[in-house]
């Protein structure tokens, strides 16, 4: 259980409840109270309360905290896994980039998080509506909880861009005849610079630190515009396609990169593990509990279709496998470099014995991060060997559910072990109290030296790249390799690289720094690179895995997911659907 200071949730449901329209432009947040009679200030702080509870209001079919289907599926990092391919088939399709029919009826997974992330601008602007009423004087926080409003309702918008590109901006003090009138087809740099806005206001309006954890700061806006302004600077022309990178749009990535006051996990490990949420390396998380008087608690089950199947300690449904690709990504050469242009040509751990466990092969060597992020047959899973003393916690070849179709290695980080206090399982499925964090510290290094290398301050970035591989270096102090630790060997970038060799260090730093944790399809995309690199991993993979032999991505059309139809339909065809859908 959580024993920090945290947004209570509990006091929202007398304010507001869930709406059961069938249409985000219809929802607002429902309840006995409307904005005229709710205006005081210990009612404006129950409905700030309630838009912090909307951004993690989220479910395994309709993700607003996790991008394990949208960013790690959709990669060349995971497979969907499960029982076979027809198991949530949406899943499948979007694996499979076949998805091309916009009002495609078993697409229920991206309309769900579009109306999901509108639902939580509702409450975002519900609560402005009623905030801009009290007068200043009565209301002493009233700045504050504005601009922590504000930057909730970027948060918001940032992610439904990176999903859907086109994507209607909506602010308070609308009604529903105005939110109507409002396109979705906006110049992509105004959009960008519409968001910013909001952004932009926290970080005039907020404290460095708040004294609640969970609460928005102006660290947190700093880094949110750092990653904003970053995706800005790769313009992209109507079909998806990189065509500018935006020189002075860099230096804004690396000056509110400098504003960001933090430091990095002393092991790589603790950014995963209950116990260490809200902390140093954290910059913005969506914040849960257990144990908080409510009926099943504040916990998480957006990953609860992931755990380990076969173990009779987890539960169910064997989602989000590693792909042989992201396994082969952590193979070091005798520097310790990362095999940047050769690392997939061969296999890692690919013979199972009758164990049901597989060993490295002689003189491969292995960056640790991938016992953090990968559960191998014969390997500890979670840090553990045991757990309550009986059962077994190496993992194994039968945690996997459709081994024959998916293969064998697990997903790590977003699991804990079946005895945290931080675990919970309704039925078979398996939810906890960790927080998931948006942005953490080494994501901002490495928004910064992605931004230095590109403006030609090589010698800079890849000093800070070193700086993440050397606290991957040290992360080797869990129980993570079986007794085998000679096999890690993390190696520094040395001094010298040409920009274009460094630009592919950062490249492959992000990918393994993040490996499954939902950023490598965006990452993709800004680059665009999106098409070389997933249709390459395609040309290899589908040799591996005979479900991806018709795979294929699509440039131009699936950088990007669907507008969903019903939402067209709803605006009389104001809204305009993407490229190729």
């Amino acid at each position: 259980m959580k024993n920090i200071k945290i947004i209570t949730i509990g006091i929202l449901v007398t304010f507001l409840v869930a709406a059961c329209s069938e249409d985000f432009l219809e929802y607002e947040p429902e309840g006995v109270l409307s904005n005229e009679n709710v205006a005081t200030a210990e009612n404006a702080e129950a409905l700030v309360v309630a838009a912090y509870a909307g951004i993690a209001n989220d479910d395994m079919v309709g993700p607003l905290t996790s991008m394990w289907v949208y960013g790690s599926v959709r990669s060349d990092d995971a497979y969907k896994g499960g029982g076979g391919r027809g198991d949530v088939d949406i899943i499948d399709r979007y694996e499979q980039y076949n998805l091309t029919i916009a009002d495609d009826p078993s697409d229920f997974m991206g309309p769900r998080t579009w109306t999901n992330y509108y639902k939580a601008i509702s409450r975002a602007n519900f609560a402005l509506d009623v905030i801009n009423s009290i007068p200043d004087a009565e209301y002493p926080d009233k700045a504050l909880r504005q601009a922590e409003l504000r930057f909730l309702r970027a948060h918001s918008h940032f992610i439904l861009k990176t999903l859907f590109k086109k994507i209607p901006y909506i602010t308070e003090g609308l009604s529903q005849e105005e939110i109507l009138q409002i396109s979705n087809d906006v110049d992509n740099d105004d959009l960008w610079n519409t968001i910013a806005e909001d952004f932009l206001f926290a970080y005039d309006n907020l404290p460095q630190a708040q004294d609640q954890v969970g609460r928005a700061d102006r660290n947190a806006a700093a880094a949110y515009l750092a990653k904003l302004r970053l995706y800005q600077a790769y313009e992209q022309s109507p079909t998806h396609q990189v065509t500018n990178i935006n020189a002075a749009r860099l230096q804004e990535v690396i000056d509110y990169a400098n504003e960001v006051t933090s430091s990095l996990e002393p092991d790589y490990g603790n950014n995963f593990l209950d116990g260490f949420d809200n902390g140093q390396e954290s910059i913005w998380a969506a914040q849960f509990s257990i144990n908080d008087g409510t009926i099943v608690s504040r916990v998480s089950f957006v990953t609860g279709l992931n755990s380990p199947h076969g173990t009779g300690l987890y539960g169910c449904c064997g989602f989000h496998l590693a792909s042989h690709n992201m396994v082969n990504a952590f193979k070091t050469d005798a520097s310790g470099l990362p095999l940047l242009d050769t690392f997939n040509n061969t296999n890692i751990y690919d013979v199972v014995d009758d164990n049901g466990e597989t060993a490295l092969a002689p003189g491969i060597t292995l960056d640790p991060r991938i016992d953090h992020t990968v559960g191998i047959p014969g390997r500890p899973f979670k840090y553990r060997n045991t757990v309550n003393t009986t059962g077994d916690m190496i993992y194994n070849f039968a945690w996997a559910r459709d081994p024959g179709v998916y293969g064998y290695f697990g997903n790590m980080k977003e699991q804990q072990s079946p005895d945290c206090s931080c675990y919970v399982k309704e039925g078979p499925f398996v939810g906890t109290s960790k927080n998931i964090d948006f942005i953490r510290y080494a994501d901002v290094l490495l928004f910064k030296a992605e931004a230095m290398i590109q403006l030609g301050q090589v010698s800079a970035g890849v000093d800070i790249i070193n700086q993440i591989r050397a606290r991957a270096a040290a992360s080797t102090q869990r129980q993570i390799d079986a007794g085998a630790s000679n096999v890690y060997n993390v190696g520094m970038y040395p001094s010298g690289m040409s920009q274009p060799d460094a630009f592919k260090a950062l490249m492959f730093e992000r990918r393994l720094e993040f490996g499954m944790e939902g950023q490598r399809f965006f990452d993709l995309v800004r680059w665009g690179m999106a098409e070389q690199v997933l249709n390459g991993y395609l040309e290899v993979e589908r040799t591996r895995k005979d479900f991806l032999s018709n795979a294929q991505f699509t440039a131009g059309r699936d950088e990007y997911y669907p507008i969903p139809q019903r939402e067209i339909d709803f605006t009389g065809g104001l809204y305009l659907q993407n490229p190729g859908y």
